[in-house]
Parts: structure tokens; sequence; C-alpha cells
């Protein structure tokens, strides 16, 4: 049986994950934080994602429970706090948090020298294969095709562009030999000019609540090409993360993404 800790737990997101860990025969959750604040703070998990009484209690303290991992979707600041514990206890650690500033995330990849850390902007299986094939196809057409991302999401998320959205556009900028951040350009305004050969269009919806979508186009003089990602629920998200948390329970200390848990 496999020990999981969850960092978010009363979030949107927290509440799937747990539920799905719940329904998992390999799995147990053992550890439902939140912040000091919460409200639900001291509830059952199972009273909170639907799944009746589950016999774990939010709560804002952390401790180990000889967990194997912790799967965190917090915030910046709780996900690097936390990640410093998990070092100090010996606890692999999945964060899907985005909005991590440079000096964050290579904080958090740091600590691999003594856990395995597995840092993904999307958990969804079929969001990193869209990495993958993205990238690819990028490479394939060549310069004379121009490349826009289009990401859209829910009215509360909090972030521009979103995780996934970057990442896209990392992954396609590395493909091709382009310097992302000489590249990027984050929607556009006023008087622009003509669209240069090499940048990288990224552009965020935010509108009601749709779940997440990301699309690539790639535009040339007579033709376009799409390739569109649609999330229909965070259950896709939620049972990547609890994949990636299974299959990095018990791997050496490094850094990890969804591209090892695929296989790719």
């Amino acid at each position: 049986m496999i020990r999981l800790g969850l960092n978010g737990a009363a979030g949107r997101m927290g509440k799937r994950i747990s539920s799905i860990i719940h329904n998992d025969k390999n799995t147990k959750l053992c550890l439902a934080l939140e912040h000091e604040n919460h409200a639900e703070l001291g509830k059952d998990m199972g009273i909170l994602n639907g799944e009746g009484s589950m016999g774990i209690n939010l709560t804002s303290q952390f401790k180990n429970e000889n967990l194997n991992a912790i799967i965190d979707f917090s915030n910046p600041t709780a996900a690097l706090k936390l990640a410093y514990l998990c070092a100090e206890h010996k606890i692999a650690f999945v964060t899907g948090t985005t909005g991590m500033s440079d000096s964050q995330l290579a904080e958090i990849r740091n600590l691999s020298s003594k856990i395995p850390v597995l840092i993904g902007s999307n958990m969804s299986l079929g969001v990193n294969l869209l990495f993958k094939f993205a990238a690819q196809i990028a490479k394939s057409l060549g310069d004379e095709y121009d490349i826009e991302i289009i990401e859209k999401h829910h009215r509360f998320k909090k972030d521009a562009p979103s995780g996934t959205a970057i990442s896209i556009a990392q992954s396609i900028a590395s493909e091709i030999n382009r310097d992302l951040n000489q590249v990027a350009v984050n929607g556009r305004e006023g008087q622009t000019g003509e669209r240069t050969k090499k940048e990288i269009g990224i552009h965020a919806v935010r509108a009601g609540d749709i779940v997440g979508e990301h699309t690539i186009i790639y535009g040339a003089l007579g033709e376009t090409i799409e390739l569109t990602h649609r999330a229909h629920t965070r259950d896709t998200f939620a049972s990547g993360a609890v994949t990636a948390a299974k299959w990095i329970s018990g791997k050496p200390p490094a850094v990890y993404t969804m591209y090892d848990v695929l296989g790719l």
C-alpha cells in the first residue's frame, strides 16, 4: 500500500485527488493539508469530497505518517515550504503547483539531491503527449510556420499564462533552438508591427468554468494546422497526479517529469 499525503487538499483539484486516492486499492490518503486559516480545518476529507467518512481530517499541521510521497496543488510559497519538509523527512515530492518563479523552481530542483522530485505544470497524461507532439510538429514544419498558443481556463485561475501553455512553448522553443525568453509574445495590443518569424505567441482566456483547453496553431501562407487538448473534468489531472505519485514512490533522488512516468 502506497501512503500518500496531499497539500491543498480542500481545493478543487485536492478534493478530486483525495477521492481518486480513496478509490484506488493500491493507495491510502494519510495526510490532508491546508493553510492554517482554512475554514474547513478539522473536517473529514471524505465529507469534503463527497466520498463519506475517510477517517482523515483536514489539518494545517505537517506530520510524516510514514508517507511514501506527497502530492502538492497549492501555491508557490506553500509548495516550496513543503518541499523542504519532504526533503527533511525523505518523502518523495510531486507538485502540480503553477506560477512559481525561476528561483523557487530552482530551489525545489536542488532538493532532488535528497529526495525524488517531480514537477509537472500539467499532470494529464494526454497533455504531456501534447508537449511531445507539439515540439515534433514545430521542428518538422520549420520557420515558415508561425506558432501561436491559446489557453483557456476558468475565471478563478490566478496565474496567466497557464503553466501548461508555458511548458508547451518551452518544449517547442527547445526543439527548434529558440530562446523562449527572447521570442515569447504574451498577447498583443496596439501598433505591434508585422509579426516576426521567430516569435511564439501565447494568449490567455479566462471565462466561466472552463476546465482547461490548449491549442497550438501552426500557420503558413496557404494553410493552418491546429493541435488541441481539451480537459472535460479535473479528473484527468487528478488521475495523472496519483499515477505520478505511485510511480515516483521508491525512486532514487532525482528530478523527474511526466515524460518519465509515461516512459517517453
